[in-house]
């Protein structure tokens, strides 16, 4: 079989109406590759009174990709940086030993008809590098690989494949491709690292003769290539990368190889001791429920 699991995800509410779908971390597999947390949100028309903002919140052990199908974000960290995210580009946000950020609808289109639609992933840092110093990195979308193969336009968000690698720089080995199939043609994913993925974004897919239903995410036997095959124009993306070096504790927006360090953080945000975004003042307190040591 190429394909090893199923995972079926779950819907769950950010606030102000916007609903997302999450595949990961999930009972079955907590990671596929470093990817820890994966959403997918939209595709949605955003009501004119909408508040779809994330406020300042902080992050450790991991890095957020931020990739856009539809829409755009301004995003504010405590770094200093201000980026406006918008479809195509990859944005890496490495939170290492701490960092804090917003992402709110930019100016231009409070008030106005507008949709979004994207992926929200964490990459898990491995041990070595999970105190990293903090970082963010926008990759344009025009500087992003893209070819033609076999009836398909790929886009190598992250990592190498067919030839191309993308300029967006890891901490281990890490996939992730945007992949539009054209109806009738099949595409061949050989040589994929040990853990990897497929999720479709839109249309109606087979991997290996076996039909993958939309909202589903299927995990795959990595030991030989997969025969993707579009039945109608589709869209979908492939992630993985080489295996998690050790089990991650995860409490809220904090990722560990050790407990002590999810509780130290929790506590220092509690304390006010994370950075400052300039120019936002809002400030969320942590779940009731605390992380224990």
């Amino acid at each position: 079989m190429s394909i090893s699991n199923l995972l079926k995800g779950h819907e769950k509410d950010l606030g102000g109406g916007l609903m997302v779908r999450r595949y990961l971390p999930s009972a079955v597999k907590q990671a596929v590759g470093p990817f820890i947390f994966f959403d997918h949100f939209g595709p949605v028309d955003v009501p004119l009174d909408a508040d779809h903002d994330v406020r300042p919140h902080p992050h450790i052990g991991l890095a957020t990709v931020t990739y856009l199908f539809e829409g755009a974000m301004d995003h504010r960290d405590s770094l200093g940086t201000f980026q406006r995210i918008e479809p195509g580009a990859v944005n890496w946000m490495t939170a290492g030993s701490g960092i804090v950020h917003s992402e709110r609808t930019p100016q231009d289109l409070v008030g106005k008809p507008h949709r979004t639609h994207g992926l929200q992933l964490w990459a898990a840092l491995p041990v070595a590098h999970e105190e990293e110093a903090p970082g963010f990195c926008h990759t344009p979308a025009d500087a992003i690989p893209e070819l033609k193969v076999d009836g398909a336009k790929v886009r190598v968000l992250i990592g190498s494949a067919f030839g191309q690698t993308s300029p967006v720089q890891t901490y281990s080995q890490t996939l992730y491709l945007d992949v539009v199939l054209q109806t009738g043609h099949e595409l061949v994913l050989a040589n994929l690292p040990a853990e990897a993925a497929i999720y479709p974004i839109v249309g109606e897919l087979e991997i290996d003769g076996a039909p993958l239903a939309l909202h589903t995410m299927a995990l795959l036997n990595t030991a030989g290539p997969q025969r993707v095959k579009a039945n109608t124009e589709a869209r979908f993306v492939v992630i993985g990368g080489e295996p998690l070096d050790g089990h991650r504790f995860m409490y809220w927006n904090f990722v560990s190889s050790r407990k002590e360090r999810i509780a130290q953080a929790a506590e220092d945000w509690e304390a006010q001791r994370f950075g400052k975004v300039p120019g936002e003042t809002d400030w969320i307190p942590l779940p009731p429920k605390k992380p224990s040591a």
